[in-house]
């Protein structure tokens, strides 16, 4: 059966302006990083990202490696968008990203400029796009002039092959030196993703005021720690189809018994609110005016509209920040 878009699809979502720019961004977008390669049912993925457009979420953020294996995400997501979504390219904002390991050899990662809008090319063809909408570094190069990187991002953008230009994981004094840049280029700097999460503030320590000075703004992905700052470890157990049991980036000594302390006590702020776990630590993120949105990840239906229901949910007061803070101390998380 045809996709047809909800018509009300607009009506609830919250859209918050990137930086200076004349972009919106949805205050929940959906990353395409663990749930969208070749592990994953492709109909899951299909109703997954169905349910997001119905619900305003339109922009969606992949990069070249996504996966499993490398450049899957992309793949299977243009075979969604030809399938599904081709009508409705005007309104959703895709994002892709180069940086990290891609392919063999010295032109397979990192910041070059031959790498970069090599990869951009084989991103596009593998979705089946003939532009994105934000093309992103996605890590900084200590091996290449930063002239050289934000020169390929914005021949990216002067070629046609994406319409905005961004950042990830970049320190703050590189951010600055950046958008400067790129400022001098005539393709001011958008955006810029990083993680940010109750339990993973460095942000705080000096890039979220770089965003600030350049009038850009950030994007956070991992506003759930890879799944901590859920209710799926509350009870101290590992869940056989969880990210901590893969492995792979979540750790079974990431749950100590100061951890789980800090969990269970952030989960009864959460509880005294109405909310989930999740629900809270998405809210605690877009508290940040600098923060445009936050980045998460769905392998079902059912997931993303209990996220979704962070948008809903009311501001946080300046006793709950306090609590949430004494709480975060206490649990080892380093608050600059």
């Amino acid at each position: 059966m045809s996709y047809l878009a909800a018509e009300d699809r607009y009506d609830s979502m919250e859209y918050r302006r990137c930086g200076l720019s004349g972009v919106r961004l949805p205050a929940v977008s959906l990353g395409l990083w663990h749930n969208f390669g070749d592990t994953a049912p492709l109909e899951t993925q299909r109703a997954v990202l169905r349910r997001a457009v119905d619900r305003g979420v339109v922009h969606l953020d992949l990069a070249n490696n996504y996966g499993p294996p490398y450049g899957s995400a992309e793949a299977n997501f243009g075979t969604l968008f030809r399938d599904d979504l081709r009508p409705y390219r005007d309104e959703l904002f895709i994002a892709t990203k180069a940086g990290y390991d891609m392919w063999p050899g010295p032109y397979g990662e990192w910041g070059s400029r031959k790498y970069l809008l090599a990869s951009l090319d084989q991103s596009l063809g593998r979705m089946g796009l003939d532009y994105v909408d934000v093309f992103y570094s996605h890590r900084f190069d200590p091996d290449t002039p930063l002239e050289e990187t934000m020169g390929a991002l914005d021949t990216a953008v002067r070629q046609g092959k994406a319409l905005y230009a961004g950042i990830s994981n970049y320190p703050a004094d590189q951010h600055r030196r950046a958008a400067e840049i790129l400022r001098e280029l005539g393709t001011p700097l958008l955006i810029h993703q990083s993680a940010y999460s109750m339990l993973n503030r460095g942000l705080e320590a000096g890039v979220l005021d770089a965003i600030g000075e350049t009038g850009t703004s950030l994007i956070a992905f991992s506003p759930l720690a890879q799944g901590l700052l859920t209710d799926r470890y509350l009870r101290g157990e590992v869940p056989a189809d969880s990210r901590m049991a893969v492995g792979h980036f979540l750790k079974r000594d990431a749950l100590s018994e100061q951890r789980l302390t800090m969990l269970r006590d952030l989960n009864k702020i959460a509880e005294q609110r109405g909310q989930t776990l999740a629900q809270l630590a998405l809210a605690w993120v877009l508290r940040d005016p600098r923060v445009v949105s936050v980045l998460i990840g769905a392998s079902s239906v059912s997931q993303l509209d209990q996220n979704l229901a962070a948008i809903e949910s009311a501001p946080l007061t300046a006793g709950e920040l306090a609590e949430i803070d004494r709480i975060s101390e206490a649990g080892g998380v380093e608050i600059p």
